[in-house]
């Protein structure tokens, strides 16, 4: 018995050794890691390498996930978003990394973690040809190495790696031929290779990738002709923009969400298959050189949002007959050479449609169109006489001598100056005087991270400038009627547009001084910021272009939301307004969703954006958007006057507690406290809020004192404590201690899990009482 007894003993005392050892090696590997990245801040919470690496906190830049105590998943997001005028494969002072770092040896290290099924490595500042040595992670799933320095080919082992699925390489400088052993990957269903410069023709094995469901090119030098992709039946984003694609468009797979292949030369006329993509929501052709009448099914197509065909040499005439989808919000037909009249569905005025024609020979608006004889005359997009033909060929020949001596001479130039290396790929950037913090480079190259997921399907209107003399109208002269009210951050104004579309209109008061062409950098990164949880922003106006430093006011123009702000319906003082516990779970997880896109979504992140009940605005089914986020990317001066502002609503403490506050889930706190506590909210201050709550945990009497009667009767105790819970959590005094907006978003959507599951198990009580 005794024998028994020692034997179960040490066989425990081994198991128990080994797994500290594991965790032990693992956290040695983890600081080998970061020793190469050269310390990074993000890598601050490593700080304790005796700490186990699987239960470190994970923010928006770091995330380790384990199973079974071993590492399978690496997530870093660094902050070195500048990209260089040009590279030529050497390290540069604080964008990459130094000398001393060695990609092969980093990846040696990254190797020993062998469980690893998911590595992102974004914006690290990584340099140098990726090594073969890549294929020893067999266990790989996904892998993110955007926005980095990596040059030369995409190594071919990668291709040995049979269960990656998710493949992203953007923002790199790869100069190689696209590979053409994409076939081999059995599972892959993500591949991102855009913005490299790459060359060469896509090629046609790729068709063979037959679980493919997103195709990334963009943004490349890839020539020829786009492959017969119809066996991709899985297809459903292909984003080949921006490239020297050309030769005819051919037919494409019916899964097709999104197609992009703007910034071309393709030719010929756009296939009548077109018009049977029934899943096809967003379809851009623009700036090619398609020609002939465009297939009418197009517009009708179940699904379709967002239709530009701008910019190429398409020609004829719509049928009166001619019917729009009534999903269809965005058309851009101008730039062409169409004739007759505008089909009635094509008109401004139906259904908030928004629709460009100018540029054409339409007969209804002779005002921005071309004389009919223009778009009679003959191009050469398709069959031409042999005279044209032998123009054509001569001024060819001419030029490609003229364009040889130009480089030669160039060449010779600079052939003194070169250092010899392989890679010389990024375009040559312009400087501008810029405010510390948000660089001119940093805003040029600003652009979104490569996961699609992050960006969501919903297609939204085209950004534009407005000029002061439409908001006027749109707004008679921003007459007292159209007043909608004013914060700290500036007047807000209801208007509408001549096509019938409803505005809401931010007016801006800058107190930092910029260049117009800065200002306007700043407000083409806002622009990118669209996501379906965030109130959209249609455009800008910016008052004073005239010289260059008098701009004082700027003008931003959102889309309407009718329905009301978040406070309306929990302030309890409209009983049509009444927001269930599951509509308000609803609500927060919209616009958790939108905060992490924010964080995330983009680079850089915008981290600190006004969040507040009066900010969440709720459309007529409930869906929740966020309005004025991101204001801090044009003037840092009024988001700390509304942080301070609202820090003190829901705090009252010393300065350096204040300064705590510019953080975004101790704001999303605030929003889940009075999303708790409803009208009782705006009679406490917030010290006995929290500690009321606190108690209201373990002590089922103190809710009734504490929570919403309308939350208390709708929501499941489970439910209920995992939000207050997480509440707490947020509005901790020390940021440290707070959650990240990935933990946060995951507790609301798994406390909606919980309350599905109590409402569904009440519906099936009351269902066989009843029986």
């Amino acid at each position: 018995m005794a024998w028994h007894f020692s034997a179960l003993f040490m066989t425990t005392a081994c198991l128990v050794l080994l797994t500290t050892s594991e965790q032990s090696s693992q956290g040695e590997v983890l600081q080998q890691l970061r020793k190469q990245l050269e310390y990074p801040r993000q890598l601050d919470v490593w700080n304790n390498p005796s700490n186990d690496p699987c239960y470190t906190q994970p923010t928006s830049g770091v995330a380790v996930a384990c199973e079974d105590n071993a590492i399978t998943a690496l997530k870093i997001i660094g902050d070195r978003f500048t990209k260089l005028p040009k590279f030529n494969g050497y390290p540069f002072p604080n964008i990459t990394l130094s000398e001393a770092f060695v990609l092969d040896s980093f990846v040696t290290t990254l190797s020993r973690l062998t469980n690893l099924r998911v590595v992102i490595l974004v914006s690290l500042g990584i340099w140098g040809p990726l090594p073969d040595k890549i294929h020893r992670l067999t266990s790989l799933e996904v892998l993110d190495l955007s926005s980095n320095f990596l040059y030369g080919s995409i190594p071919p082992k990668l291709s040995a790696m049979s269960k990656l699925h998710t493949l992203t390489l953007d923002g790199n400088v790869f100069n190689d031929t696209v590979p053409d052993w994409f076939n081999m990957f059995l599972n892959l269903t993500v591949l991102r290779l855009q913005h490299n410069r790459l060359k060469g023709p896509i090629p046609a094995s790729i068709a063979k990738a037959t679980m493919l469901s997103e195709l990334a090119l963009a943004g490349n030098s890839i020539a020829g002709e786009v492959p017969q992709l119809g066996s991709l039946n899985k297809l459903e984003m292909l984003d080949l923009r921006d490239n020297e694609l050309d030769g005819e468009l051919p037919e494409l797979p019916t899964a097709l969400v999104t197609i992009l292949l703007s910034k071309n030369s393709l030719k010929g006329e756009i296939p009548e298959q077109f018009g049977q993509l029934n899943r096809l929501q967003h379809l851009d052709l623009s700036f090619n050189f398609l020609v002939g009448k465009p297939p009418e099914k197009l517009f009708a197509l179940p699904n379709i949002s967002y239709l530009n065909l701008a910019a190429n040499m398409l020609s004829g005439s719509f049928s009166s007959s001619l019917a729009c989808s009534n999903t269809l919000g965005f058309v851009d037909l101008s730039t062409n050479q169409l004739i007759g009249d505008l089909p009635a569905c094509l008109n401004v005025n139906v259904n908030n449609r928004v629709v460009k024609f100018d540029g054409n020979c339409f007969s209804g608006n002779p005002e921005h169109q071309h004389e009919a004889k223009f778009c009679q005359q003959p191009h050469n997009g398709r069959g031409s006489n042999k005279d044209v033909g032998l123009v054509v060929t001569v001024v060819g020949v001419v030029f490609i001598v003229l364009v040889l001596s130009l480089i030669l001479m160039a060449s010779n130039r600079r052939s003194c100056q070169r250092v010899i290396a392989e890679q010389q790929l990024l375009q040559k950037q312009m400087q501008d005087n810029s405010t510390p913090g948000m660089s001119t480079e940093l805003l040029v190259n600003a652009r979104y991270i490569s996961q699609a997921v992050k960006l969501g399907t919903q297609i939204m209107p085209m950004y534009r400038a407005f000029s002061l003399e439409e908001l006027n109208e749109a707004t008679k002269s921003f007459e007292h009627s159209t007043f909608l009210g004013e914060g700290t951050i500036g007047k807000l104004y209801k208007g509408k547009l001549e096509n019938g579309t409803l505005i809401a209109i931010r007016c801006l008061t800058l107190y930092q001084r910029y260049s117009i062409r800065n200002l306007k950098l700043r407000l083409d990164l806002l622009a990118k910021l669209r996501h379906p949880n965030l109130v959209c922003l249609l455009g800008h106006c910016i008052d004073g272009e005239v010289d260059e430093w008098s701009v004082r006011r700027v003008f931003l123009v959102y889309e309407y939301v009718p329905s009301g702000t978040l406070s309306s319906y929990l302030s309890g003082s409209s009983p049509e307004k009444t927001l269930k516990w599951c509509d308000r779970l609803q609500v927060l997880i919209n616009i958790a969703k939108a905060v992490h896109f924010l964080h995330t979504g983009i680079i850089p992140g915008s981290l600190y954006n006004r969040l507040k009940p009066s900010s969440i605005l709720l459309d007529e089914h409930l869906v929740a958007k966020l309005s004025d986020y991101g204001l801090s990317i044009i003037t840092e001066e009024i988001y700390k006057r509304e942080v301070v502002v609202e820090g003190q609503r829901c705090i009252q403490n010393n300065d350096e507690q204040l300064e705590n506050l510019e953080d975004d889930v101790f704001s999303f706190g605030c929003i889940l406290l009075e999303v708790l506590m409803g009208p009782k909210h705006q009679r406490k201050e917030y010290s006995s809020m929290l500690s009321e709550l606190a108690m209201s945990i373990s002590k089922q009497e103190e809710r009734e004192q504490v929570i919403d009667p309308v939350v208390l009767g709708t929501s499941s105790q489970d439910s209920l404590s995992m939000l207050i819970a997480i509440t707490i959590k947020c509005l901790s005094v020390e940021s440290s201690a707070r959650p990240s907006i990935e933990e946060v978003l995951w507790n609301l959507q798994y406390a909606a899990q919980i309350q599905a599951i109590f409402d569904g198990d009440q519906r099936s009580e009351v269902s066989s009482q009843i029986s």
